[in-house]
């Protein structure tokens, strides 16, 4: 086996099929790197339609990274779905924890892995796609000496991936997708200084790599916040409160290893606030219907005070349920 000397790390989402095709096609064979690629994909096989339909436009040997596997220059690892895709200095780790900034796999997962193990060796690219998935894990490896390049956001087809990097820090390229494999290869014809990465940057990998629950190391990250983890329930601590040491935004994570961008935790919240009002709204109509039929069944008997009673609580039930409904459309407005 040929190990690497460097580690090209890609993110992808919306807009990212032509884009990572003709990524991989100005790739030039030879270059002493391993490529791997995290695509927002949905829980299904659309992996396999995505290397096939890369490996035709390029040299180097496309496939499914797979747990425990030896990383090969060369080659160019395709993140599976569901599982966030992590490399170390000799093999690839298939990791089930929980979802960064909603998915799984997640770009900052796989960037910070990489910057965490390659530091300087590394190469970030950032392509086409919606909000900010991909900016933290950005931040690491320049963070750990790392090469950062954007695809420009005036050629993206969704450039809000690239704008949110280019707006919380200084990447080394802002350039087109044209210009990027020379760009890498002329990286990859440099040896770099070895630099150890930041200590923070190598916990938050082991948190995913390990799925490791623990305050403590949660607590060397950044400080405890007033939200709470839509996903978990657990606390949520801000990430880069005071001072902004790694980047111009906070980020939250719980100690169970949920992540978010501010972004991101609003759209999360709300999700889960629109799930807990439908549920609410049916528990509230099967406790009318429940109460309508005692009623029916007191009016009967006979039983008009009892009868009259329930109906009372059917109506005030009935005005709960028309004013739950009132606000549960409303956020919908505002989502």
């Amino acid at each position: 086996m040929d190990a690497p000397k460097f580690v090209i790390v890609v993110g992808a989402s919306a807009g990212g099929m032509n884009a990572l095709s003709e990524f991989v096609g100005q790739l030039k064979p030879g270059m002493d790197a391993a490529v791997f690629i995290v695509m927002h994909l949905s829980q299904t096989s659309i992996s396999n339609f995505l290397m096939l339909r890369l490996q035709p436009h390029t040299q180097l040997v496309c496939e499914i990274a797979t747990e425990g596997a030896v990383i090969e220059k060369g080659h160019v690892y395709i993140a599976a779905p569901n599982a966030h895709l992590l490399v170390k200095k000799d093999r690839i780790i298939l990791g089930c924890g929980p979802a960064e900034n909603r998915w799984r796999p997640s770009i900052d997962v796989l960037f910070r892995s990489a910057a965490a193990t390659y530091s300087t060796k590394t190469i970030g690219v950032i392509l086409t796609g919606l909000l900010d998935d991909g900016t933290t894990g950005m931040l690491a490896i320049k963070r750990s000496g790392g090469s950062c390049i954007v695809q420009d956001p005036n050629e993206a087809e969704y450039p809000d991936m690239p704008l949110s990097v280019l707006n919380n820090m200084e990447v080394n390229y802002c350039i087109s997708l044209a210009n990027m494999g020379d760009v890498i290869w002329g990286i990859t014809q440099t040896i770099p200084e070895e630099k150890a990465a930041p200590e923070d940057v190598i916990i938050e990998s082991q948190i995913a790599e390990r799925v490791v629950v623990d305050y403590d190391n949660v607590k060397q990250l950044g400080e405890k916040s007033i939200y709470a983890c839509p996903d978990c329930g657990g606390g949520l601590w801000t990430i880069n409160k005071g001072g902004n040491r790694q980047g111009k935004e906070d980020r939250y994570r719980c100690h169970i290893g949920h992540s978010y961008s501010e972004k991101d935790l609003v759209i999360k919240q709300g999700e889960i606030f629109e799930s807990t009002l439908w549920v609410a709204l049916r528990i509230m109509e099967e406790r009318r219907n429940l109460l309508k039929k005692i009623e029916d069944d007191n009016t009967k008997k006979g039983f008009t005070t009892f009868a009259k009673n329930y109906k009372q609580k059917v109506d005030d039930i009935q005005g709960h349920i028309d004013k739950l409904k009132e606000v549960l459309f409303a956020s919908q407005k505002l989502a």
